[in-house]
Formats: structure tokens, sequence, C-alpha cells
């Protein structure tokens, strides 16, 4: 006799999995995190905007220097560079900029290039607080690559005017404190070739003068240290970089400046690069706060 209960199917095979996943969940997960993406880059274009516009922080430093003599040790440089006067920084943002630098109470002012962002009929008015600068030994200039783009034969004759030294592939005798030091200036490099601002002539600034100082060179560019460094520059003070600003734009300065931030060496030399105080394309500043330096030399 057969049993009641028939006989017992085999199981199914190559049956197909169910799928382990939802796919309306799927698109739920994909939009949240493009909604989370969207957040976090409004919200740090947001931060990068507010430092941009807002206030330079300071940042201070000290560079001892071999041939620095003791009765020197102390001697402090305000630097600031990139200012970037135009149309989104005007005179209210060099007034800013000169209180901060009068408090400190310097012995010298040095503004490394990248002043304007535009002619002196434009912007004049704007660099004009400039006049205010106060120092013990007086404040010094050199050309960036922007007063190439702006008009650099007047805006030399404007910031001499306003009382500050441009040094032209020159330097001058700094007399302090009973010691002596040399503090040079050069062209920036974006005018090699043109008129009366030419590009740098570092032989003419360095060449000829007493090897036992110490020569501290203003500089644009920190990429002028390679050259300055063949004339026994003890320090190079630069900015141009913005200290790489924001990305991408930080990834291309390291491949052109050989120090983008802070203090540095290049063949020898030692060279420090401010921030600078203003901005350059999009108002945006992230990782790269605006800044005013104060230098402080220490006899090593």
């Amino acid at each position: 006799l057969v049993g009641a209960a028939g006989p017992t199917e085999p199981p199914a095979t190559g049956a197909v999995a169910a799928p382990d996943h939802d796919p309306a969940r799927r698109l739920l997960l994909a939009r949240g995190a493009a909604i989370f993406a969207g957040l976090t880059a409004t919200g740090v274009v947001g931060y990068g905007v507010r430092t941009a516009l807002g206030p330079p922080r300071l940042d201070r430093v000290r560079i001892p220097l071999a041939k620095l003599p003791r009765s020197m040790d102390g001697l402090r440089i305000a630097t600031v560079s990139d200012i970037h006067l135009g149309p989104l920084r005007g005179r209210a943002h060099t007034e800013r900029i000169v209180a901060a630098i009068n408090r400190l109470d310097a012995d010298l002012v040095a503004v490394v290039g990248d002043l304007v962002d535009g002619s002196v009929a434009e912007l004049g008015s704007a660099a004009e607080p400039l006049r205010g600068l106060r120092s013990r030994y007086g404040s010094f200039f050199v050309t960036g690559n922007h007063e190439y783009y702006s008009g650099v034969e007047e805006w030399v004759q404007e910031v001499d005017r306003l009382g500050l030294r441009v040094l032209q592939n020159q330097r001058q005798e700094i007399q302090a404190r009973g010691g002596v030091l040399d503090l040079a200036g050069v062209n920036d490099l974006t005018g090699e070739g043109t008129g009366l601002a030419a590009g740098p002539d570092f032989a003419t600034a360095l060449g000829d003068r007493d090897p036992s100082r110490p020569v501290v060179l203003l500089a644009h560019q920190p990429l002028a240290a390679k050259e300055a460094a063949r004339y026994g520059v003890d320090l190079q003070l630069s900015g141009h970089t913005h200290g790489g600003q924001m990305v991408p734009f930080n990834l291309a300065v390291k491949l052109e400046q050989p120090v983008v931030s802070g203090l540095g060496e290049v063949d020898g030399t030692k060279v420090y690069v401010t921030n600078g105080a203003g901005f350059w394309g999009p108002p945006v500043r992230v990782g790269a706060e605006p800044q005013i330096s104060l230098v402080e030399l220490r006899s090593a």
C-alpha cells in the first residue's frame, strides 16, 4: 500500500535570490547624502566668506639672524602683503590695517606688494590712509605682480607720496640701537622687461655691500629667494601666496612657490611668507586667515 502522504517534491534549484536592498531606500539615502554635501559646502563657503571679509589676525614670529648685532636684538618689522584694494575692499579696509599695524609700535613697516587691483584714479582715495602708518625707522614698499596690472609707474609715485619709501632694486641702511642692518627691496618678478619699474635686479640691490651686516630683503614672491640666496640674504619677507587661500588654489601655489606660508628656508636663506591681509578672486578664505605679521629679529 502506498502511504497517505504523496511523494515529497525535490527542492527547487536555480531559484533567484531576493534583492538585498530596497530601491526606494537607496534613493532616499542618495538624496540625503547630496543634501548633506550641499549643506556642508554652503557652510564652508559661508565660513570662508566671513573669514576673507573679516579683520586680519596678528601672527608673531621670532627669527634668529646670525649676523644681527646683540644691540639690535628684538628689532620688530610689521609686515603686510596682498591688501588688494579694489571693488570689494576700499578705504575702510586700509584704515583697519593701518590701525592694527600702529598698535604694534613696530620699528619698521614692510608692505610687500599687491596693494591694489585698479588705477590710482580709481583707488587713490582708498590707499590714502597709508599716510598714517607709524614706525620708528620708516615704512617701506615693494611692488607685487598686481601693481603691474594696475599702472605700476603711477602707483610707485603715489605710494611714495603717501610717505612709504619704495625700494626699487635698492637698499636702505637702518641704524638702530647702536647697530646697522641693510634693508633691501627688489621689484616683482612680473616686471621683467617692462619700463620704469622693471623686474628685479638683485645685483643692484644687494651687490657691493658690507657682507658682515645682516640683510633683510623685501620681495613679493617667495620664489625670488632662489636668486636672493646667491647674494647671501639672511632673511626674505614675502607674500603673494595668500597662504593658499582655498582649495584648489593652494595646490597650485605649492607647485610654483618654495614656501607657501610661515617660515621656511631656500638654499640657506630664511624666507617668511605672510598670508596677506586681503584676497584675490572670490572673497573666500579657508584654512588661511588674512594676516598681519610682526617679525621680531633675534641675535643668534
